[in-house]
């Protein structure tokens, strides 16, 4: 039995073309706004990950001192191991740390490693 995991995403894993090709499958989510980070952008070097995102920068949270920055995007149902394959997809620039949610509830999401955020629990 595969445990649910949720995973927030407000950049390329919203993509059709590379959910299918990172997990087999079209997720299933619902829109929702992650609390506390806005938005920047980072250059990709993989290669692998532009051939398949399409994308040479793709967007990037960032931790914000303004309460009122939020970002959209969308909470998907994914299995650990779903979770585990979304780790390979991403590259160094990004860590996975759980994230506050306008909704209230509580998601895996990645944000600039540089933030060097405390957030992160199994």
């Amino acid at each position: 039995m595969n445990t649910i995991e949720y995973l927030f995403s407000y950049g390329t894993l919203q993509n059709r073309s590379v959910q299918l090709e990172t997990f087999g499958r079209e997720l299933v989510g619902s829109k929702d706004q992650l609390l506390d980070y806005r938005l920047d952008m980072v250059r990709i070097k993989d290669e692998a990950v532009v051939a398949l995102s399409g994308e040479t920068h793709h967007p990037i949270a960032v931790i914000s001192i303004d309460n009122a920055d939020e970002i959209s995007g969308m909470i998907f149902e994914v299995t650990a191991e779903e979770l585990a394959q979304s780790d390979q997809y991403e590259v160094d620039d990004y860590q996975r740390v759980i994230g506050e949610f306008k909704s209230g509830k509580r998601a895996w999401v990645y944000v600039s490693v540089s933030d060097k955020t405390d957030t992160r629990t199994s």
